[in-house]
């Protein structure tokens, strides 16, 4: 008998976001399902992913993983009216620019989403 354990992973560093850019690696989400809340500087994504870790691998699972303490966010290739349509998350990774930090999002057919951060603060949490 297995048990369902629901993911939930806090990153804070380089080390600790490439453990959640593994998790989310092929994850798909809809345009409509990225948020960002500039006074609260909260990015979402609500994406539907693989499980790779625990006992139950490759079932579907949606998750949310929360950028905090947002600054600024650029997209690139992404038609933001075009919001039924699905981005294919390939990775997560970071960039030290000067004091701020540069989360990248890399989605496949070159669409990405640059988020500018003074610190990294990334939570990667199951709902199902």
């Amino acid at each position: 008998m297995s048990k369902n354990y629901l993911t939930k992973i806090i990153a804070r560093d380089n080390e600790g976001l490439q453990i959640i850019s593994a998790c989310c690696s092929e994850a798909k989400l809809k345009i409509s399902e990225i948020k960002y809340l500039p006074q609260n500087k909260i990015f979402l994504l609500n994406l539907e992913r693989f499980k790779k870790e625990g006992d139950i691998k490759n079932t579907k699972i949606n998750s949310i993983c929360k950028f905090e303490f947002i600054d600024k966010v650029k997209s690139k290739n992404i038609d933001q009216n075009s919001t039924n349509s699905v981005l294919k998350l390939m990775a997560v990774d970071t960039i030290k620019n000067n004091e701020n930090f540069e989360i990248n999002l890399i989605f496949s057919d070159n669409a990405y989403i640059i988020l500018s951060t003074e610190i990294i603060e990334v939570t990667l949490e199951d709902q199902n």
